[in-house]
């Protein structure tokens, strides 16, 4: 079992990542918004799992031990292979697949492309009480934009702006945001700029 791989990224387009590992490249299915955190040419790592079947061995990699134990638990599910549990995954960040079993609402997952009313029933059925829900810090903001946010936040206090000041903006920005937005750390901090608007940090 491969639980997790480090190496240099040497691709990361759509659902697929090859990440060098002692001279060889592995390629790795990720989420869409994982692999727009990986950059080419830097050191990544992902949590893994590999799949074995008669006539394929598929590696799945995972930003955290939390979207991992979520595919995990997606995949126990009857009629929910990995390609399925990736797109649930793609469209909900664990805190929101959490949420929405815990309020029994399988619209969410019938939203899934390949997943049908029947399965997405099945799915929050199947799943109840094995998820723990956790507040969510800005609604609709996927997790995958926390390091770029991160990396906004210090920006501003670097600047002189009160580190609330800097929180309230970039909660701001994120929510205004497109989804590019979110992953890019100069368009992230225009906003958050846009919002602190011409006053000085020196005054706030």
């Amino acid at each position: 079992m491969i639980s997790s791989v480090r190496g240099t990224v040497l691709a990361a387009q759509g659902s697929t990542a090859v990440i060098e590992v002692g001279g060889v490249g592995l390629s790795v299915q990720v989420t869409p918004q994982n692999a727009l955190t990986l950059r080419v040419g830097h050191e990544a790592t992902l949590r893994t799992t590999l799949i074995v079947r008669e006539d394929d061995l598929s590696l799945y990699g995972f930003a955290d031990a939390d979207e991992l134990a979520v595919f995990d638990l997606l995949r126990s599910v009857t009629g929910v292979g990995p390609r399925s549990a990736m797109g649930v995954l793609a469209a909900l960040d664990p805190g929101e697949i959490a949420r929405a079993i815990a309020a029994e609402d399988d619209g969410a997952f019938r939203k899934v492309s390949g997943i049908g009313p029947k399965t997405a029933k099945l799915i929050v059925v199947s799943l109840a009480g094995k998820l723990a829900v956790v507040p969510q810090a800005v609604p609709g903001v996927r997790a995958a934009a926390a390091p770029v946010r991160d990396s906004v936040l210090l920006a501003l206090i670097g600047l002189g702006w009160p580190e609330r000041s800097a929180i309230v903006a970039v909660d701001e920005a994120m929510l205004v945001a497109t989804d590019l937005e979110r992953e890019t750390m100069p368009a992230l901090l225009r906003l958050a700029l846009a919002h602190l608007g011409p006053q000085q940090a020196a005054t706030k």
